[in-house]
């Protein structure tokens, strides 16, 4: 069955959109994608809710307040296959997350490959929940309930977060983990929103000249036990399924609590491409219900 057949008919329109990470034209592939996002952020309703942008020592932070202070707080790193994006490419996101969990999302402006290769984006994000801890009382946060979360290559760096430091939740959302091959890779070679090509280009911009080690590739990690409880949600036609589906299972063979879902007949990015999709509201209230239960505990 092709996979114009297999999308949800509600996809079917994006059917011939691919992610071209090419280096000679990923400068225009990113002014293409901020510009949309840009415009996408501007209409957001941001009603009831504050949001401020700063500065975490070098890093830009967009922070989102849906909840009163001290709020827990929950360390975002937006997508872009290490090499896209903006604090605007996941702003409905990462409104969604505050509203639904009453809590405080810092969402992370990292650094980019393949001009600031591994481990740019990860010190970056590392140096940003360190900021939130140390400040938290002028934050109106509360240190002793921090989450990490990510969207695609996002959801790597929240997974290396996780695995760096003490934390009581992780949500990774499509997450990158994995360099290696998997039988979705293989599979998934012409599928809209992220395809094979593109999952090896990423790495290959991220990683540069470094080795891919435990450090670098989430998935690689040899033990995954004490970890904090996870979500982990990704899309049927995505060559990055396989991976999340793997380390999902890994962190429960581990003993780490993990709530797994895959969506039918969605690709990579859908809840980007077709945000008020009721599959999509779905997959936000789902994520928002779990943020909220491990934030908010009885």
């Amino acid at each position: 069955m092709t996979i114009q057949r297999r999308l949800d008919p509600a996809l079917r329109g994006f059917v011939e959109a691919r992610t071209d990470l090419s280096p000679g034209v990923l400068g225009v592939v990113r002014d293409s994608l901020n510009q949309r996002r840009a415009e996408t952020a501007a209409a957001v309703s941001t009603v009831g809710m504050e949001f401020e942008n700063r500065d975490a020592g070098d890093v830009p932070v967009r922070i989102y307040r849906g909840g009163p202070a001290p709020a827990p707080a929950v360390i975002y790193c937006h997508a872009g296959a290490f090499v896209l994006g903006n604090l605007d490419t996941d702003h409905l996101q990462c409104v969604e997350l505050a509203r639904r969990a009453a809590c405080t999302v810092i969402s992370v402006g990292y650094r980019l490959a393949p001009e600031h290769p591994y481990p740019a984006a990860a010190d970056d994000a590392f140096a940003v929940l360190q900021w939130v801890v140390g400040n938290a009382a002028e934050l109106g946060v509360d240190a002793a309930r921090i989450a990490v979360a990510g969207s695609s290559a996002g959801a790597a760096l929240a997974a290396g977060l996780a695995q760096r430091t003490p934390v009581v939740f992780q949500l990774l959302h499509q997450p990158v983990l994995d360099d290696r091959p998997t039988p979705s890779k293989e599979e998934f070679t012409t599928t809209p929103g992220f395809d094979r090509t593109a999952a090896e280009l990423m790495w290959r911009h991220y990683l540069g000249s470094n080795a891919a080690t435990g450090e670098a590739v989430p998935a690689r990690a040899d033990d995954l036990s004490g970890l904090p409880p996870a979500f982990v949600s990704c899309s049927e036609l995505d060559p990055l399924r396989d991976e999340a589906i793997d380390y999902a299972v890994r962190l429960m063979r581990a003993g780490v609590a993990t709530e797994l879902h895959v969506f039918p007949g969605t690709c990579h990015g859908f809840d980007s491409l077709l945000p008020e999709w009721e599959t999509s509201r779905r997959l936000f209230e789902l994520q928002g219900a779990a943020l909220r239960r491990a934030l908010h505990p009885v």
